[in-house]
């Protein structure tokens, strides 16, 4: 190529929208807890699943949805590898691991908790 200048401009330009398919990396990590090792929020939150959760689809809305905020994902969210985008009965996006949903507890006050872990038998912590 005779303008080397372009050839960098264009790998720039390719990689900006590379970065929307990694965006699950930026999101959740994986932490030490008294659970073990856990999935967690970019703050540091243990995420959770729910059992009730079939085919993809979150079944917890309204009311335990105050309890269990859903882990959200912006609009133009692209899942990749494990990880998958779905879509909340409001329209709204929600990361899924493994086509499980992902939430946090709201009795978590501070990062590695897991209040949440075995709640009524169907909240279960998510495992990396």
């Amino acid at each position: 190529m005779k303008h080397p200048a372009l050839l960098a401009v264009a790998l720039v330009a390719m990689s900006a929208f590379a970065l929307p398919a990694l965006a699950a990396d930026d999101v959740a990590k994986a932490m030490d807890t008294p659970a073990g090792k856990v999935l967690a929020d970019a703050k540091g939150m243990t995420l959770y699943t729910f059992d009730q959760d079939m085919g993809g689809k979150s079944a917890c809305n309204g009311p335990c949805a105050q309890n269990w905020p859903p882990l959200m994902a912006g609009a133009d969210a692209k899942g990749h590898g494990d990880w998958s985008v779905v879509t909340r009965d409001d329209g709204s996006k929600q990361w899924a691991v493994k086509g499980k949903p992902l939430y946090t507890f709201a009795k978590d006050a501070k990062s590695g908790e897991t209040n949440g872990d075995g709640f009524k038998g169907i909240w279960h912590v998510a495992k990396p």
